[in-house]
């Protein structure tokens, strides 16, 4: 075997994104919020052989050093990433450095990542040794591509936190299982991962724990699976397991996940979640409207009082933050007043709004494809900078049935509202009375814990204005109330330090959306799907 220089390249989230917390991380001494888990499990499968090192542009820069070191590039990530994947290919090829593309969106469209000279694409791991064969053998392209759903998860190594500077990252990620059982017709999830969730061992989780604990780690964690209690029945096999682990170590790691709303039905999971030391929430609630739930199939949030659904899981010690999409061809008239209702209602401080974006390979795009309104530029939306939260990128890449004007006007709407300081952390105080954190360990170190505090303490209770009065009324709120909760309140006001001004920049790009549809006239739409 060839001794190689390999270079993993990370490309950067767009600074107009909700998901790029950069601010906030600053705030407590980081510089972003996780690392790539993709990139460095799949650095895992590469031979000893070949010497490897990471640079993830979300937290230094890539220089011409690095690349001038490195005999292959890899790299790929996902859809919000696709314009810097593509930067990041185009610089490797200029300078006649070989790059090989994989991640989900090069999985997704494969079409669009042309310019590489190898295409990795599905779950890695029954392939790298394909990838890594050619390599060897010369071949200066290729494409190999997984069969989908049929890998076996217990082929997924240990990753290589060895890889990665901890100081630069609020929290490390790690999985469990991959795929989802619900039918969701706007997501891509069960095309990527497929229907039957596939889940890791209790025995191989707790090694992959160890590896992290061993490395040095010490605080928050996140599940990054998309639907952590997809497959329940394994899940509750490992939970107990792993509050031993945790008890034996003196609660080294805090957790967070994504979930589907369903978790607040089943009182037993919930109950061994908190034991687990889980903390957080995301769960995709989508709309305010049942017919527009039944309509997109997200039937896990049918039937239900959905607010009330959300303070069971704030009972069980965790906080929830939660996706809205605004645009579904089910909306008959505004949709803003009864979804910022709902978020009152239900407490919830941090919700992702965003503009439906069609996503290629799901049901919505087959469908919308078929009834010819699927923009012919589809595939170009996604090159621009940002995401369907960055409303001034990409977000209703079709013919709406209602006028686009008013889909703009919803979310701005929404948007503004829901991210006015005092509706923001008038949630936060409700949701810090209603966190039960009876047995929650704190995981991060004391003088760390410490450090951020003060740091947070300075940006939010003196030097900034606009956060200073609702801040004060949280801490005294919850000092007073629920004195245990108040770690967690301070976990969601250091968001606030990113949301507020994302919230701010995403109204004004909706603004000259409004302005952009009042100009090109009710026919524009039409056209554009059809030219």
């Amino acid at each position: 075997m060839q001794s190689r220089n390999v270079l993993l390249i990370y490309p950067r989230f767009a600074t107009g994104s909700f998901w790029n917390y950069r601010a906030a991380c600053e705030a407590v001494g980081r510089r972003c919020p996780a690392p790539p888990l993709g990139l460095i499990t799949m650095a895992a499968l590469l031979p000893p052989e070949w010497t490897v090192r990471l640079v993830d542009c979300n937290a230094e820069a890539l220089t011409d050093d690095d690349l001038a070191w490195a005999d292959l590039a890899m790299t790929g990530g996902m859809l919000v990433q696709q314009r810097e994947t593509f930067a990041i290919i185009r610089r490797c090829r200029s300078r006649g450095l070989r790059v090989a593309v994989g991640g989900p969106d090069a999985t997704s469209s494969p079409h669009l990542y042309c310019e590489a000279d190898y295409l990795v694409l599905g779950e890695v791991e029954p392939i790298l040794a394909q990838f890594v064969a050619a390599v060897d053998n010369g071949v200066t392209s290729g494409r190999f591509e997984a069969e989908r759903y049929s890998t076996d998860i217990a082929t997924a190594p240990i990753p290589r936190f060895d890889l990665l500077d901890f100081n630069h990252y609020v929290q490390i990620g790690v999985q469990f299982s991959r795929g989802c059982p619900f039918i969701c017709e706007f997501c891509d999830i069960i095309e990527l991962y497929g229907r039957v969730p596939r889940a890791k061992s209790s025995a191989q989780m707790l090694a992959e724990l160890d590896a992290l604990y061993a490395a040095g780690w010490r605080g928050h964690v996140d599940f990054v699976d998309d639907n952590l209690i997809g497959n329940k029945k394994a899940l509750k096999v490992f939970l107990p397991q792993l509050t031993e682990w945790l008890k034996a170590r003196n609660y080294p790691f805090e957790f967070s996940t994504e979930a589907s709303l369903n978790l607040a039905d089943d009182a037993e999971l919930l109950t061994l979640m908190r034991a687990a030391n889980f903390f957080a929430v995301f769960v995709g609630i989508e709309s305010a409207d049942e017919a527009t739930l039944i309509a997109t199939r997200k039937k896990q949030n049918t039937r239900r009082d959905i607010a009330a659904s959300v303070y069971r899981i704030y009972a069980a010690g965790m906080f929830v933050f939660a996706g809205f999409i605004v645009g579904f061809d089910s909306e008959e008239g505004s949709i803003a007043d009864s979804t910022a209702q709902l978020i009152e209602d239900a407490a919830i401080p941090i919700c992702m709004i965003g503009l439906l974006t069609v996503l290629p390979n799901t049901e919505l795009s087959r469908r919308l494809k078929r009834e010819g309104r699927l923009f012919n530029d589809y595939d170009l939306n996604y090159a621009d900078d940002g995401d369907h939260c960055n409303v001034a990128g990409q977000g209703l890449n079709f013919t709406t049935l209602r006028p686009r004007r008013a889909v703009f006007a919803d979310a701005r709407q929404l948007i503004a509202e829901v991210y006015r300081p005092e509706r923001y952390f008038g949630r936060l105080r409700r949701v810090a009375r209603a966190l039960d954190c009876t047995g929650y360990r704190a995981a991060i170190p004391l003088w760390r814990d410490i450090y951020e505090i003060i740091r947070l303490s300075w940006r939010c209770l003196v030097a900034d204005a606009e956060m200073r009065r609702e801040v004060w009324r949280t801490v005294v709120d919850c000092a007073r109330h629920n004195p245990a909760a108040l770690r967690a309140a301070l976990r969601i006001t250091a968001l606030y330090i990113h949301l507020g001004p994302f919230a701010r920049h995403a109204a004004a790009a909706l603004e000259r959306k409004i302005a952009e549809a009042d100009a090109a006239g009710p026919t524009a739409a039409a056209m554009a799907a059809t030219a």
